[in-house]
């Protein structure tokens, strides 16, 4: 009895140890896990902050999903900032679903805005939309409140001016300049500059070619822009056209005299053909009559050569 009795305070003190042992473990892990979650959460401290003082309403939870996700929290969380700071209305799974279709997150609402001070009517999804498309959403925004002039034809087409014939024959050289606006409605699917270019260029040759004298179209060049602009040029493209200006008009060369002197020639050189082939007939006509000539006198020869024979068979028949 006194050896069980003394070898309890041992166990109970081996088994103490142990517990303490363990205790360390667990406290050692709580540490690890906690320190661990704390610098976690230390990166998004600071954004998260910076919403909540911006009233942005970004939660840490959504922080978090938001580097699961591979999504930059940084650039949601301060365009979100600018949105709820310029009365923009959206949510930040809007902004990481355009995020993540690849989407330019920041120029779109940069466009909102600068539509929405414009008083300009322009729906998230519609500026995600044509983001996506690969338009310049903020090019498009600003091309809307201030109009861009477009030359025509364009620098880059290699030409100098647009030729259109008048019905007197005479050429004139017209240069436009072509102020449009974009139209934010028609800009997905809409046709770009160069629709325009080549509608305007296409309508000024029709409209110089329905002139019956140039001098009118240099008297009054103004009459060429008014028509143009009446047929509509802009449907079915992304921008409207609010003016069409000639620039300048110059007088070509006589298209109609050119093609007289064209055709004058082109009958001379038909006619001399025509002349030609009559002389080539002519002269074989000639040869073959006069071979037939030198056939007859062989014929006379040879009967001439027959009468001495002739007569010397009369003499010899007596029938002479």
């Amino acid at each position: 009895m006194m050896n069980e009795s003394a070898m309890l305070p041992s166990i109970l003190s081996q088994s103490r140890e142990g517990m303490d042992i363990w205790v360390i473990l667990v406290a050692a892990l709580v540490v690890v896990a906690a320190t661990t979650a704390m610098l976690f959460l230390l990166q998004f401290i600071n954004l998260w902050v910076q919403a909540f003082m911006s009233n942005a309403r970004v939660s840490m939870y959504d922080l978090i999903g938001m580097k699961l996700r591979k999504v930059n929290a940084r650039t949601i969380v301060i365009t979100k900032i600018r949105a709820v700071k310029a009365g923009l209305e959206m949510t930040t799974n809007d902004l990481e679903t355009h995020y993540l279709a690849g989407g330019h997150v920041p120029d779109v609402i940069t466009s909102l805005i600068a539509a929405d001070r414009a008083r300009i009517h322009l729906p998230f999804k519609t500026a995600c939309a044509i983001d996506l498309a690969g338009r310049d959403m903020l090019d498009a925004v600003r091309t809307s409140v201030t109009p861009r002039v477009i030359d025509c034809p364009s620098s880059s087409s290699g030409k100098a001016s647009i030729d259109g014939v008048a019905k007197d024959g005479i050429q004139l050289k017209a240069r436009a300049r072509v102020t449009v606006r974009t139209s934010i409605e028609r800009l997905i699917g809409g046709a770009t500059e160069e629709t325009i270019i080549a509608r305007v260029g296409e309508g000024i040759v029709t409209s110089i070619g329905s002139a019956a004298d140039y001098k009118q179209v240099l008297a009054n060049p103004g009459t060429i822009s008014k028509w143009v602009l009446e047929k509509g040029l802009d449907s079915g493209t992304a921008f409207e056209i609010l003016s069409i200006d000639i620039a300048d008009v110059d007088v070509g060369t006589n298209i109609g005299a050119q093609l007289q002197a064209d055709q004058a020639e082109a009958d001379m050189r038909r006619f001399q053909a025509e002349a030609e082939q009559r002389a080539a007939m002519a002269r074989a006509r000639e040869a073959e009559m006069s071979a037939l000539v030198q056939e007859n006198r062989a014929k006379v020869v040879e009967a001439e050569a027959a009468v001495p024979f002739a007569i010397a068979g009369a003499f010899r028949s007596g029938n002479f």
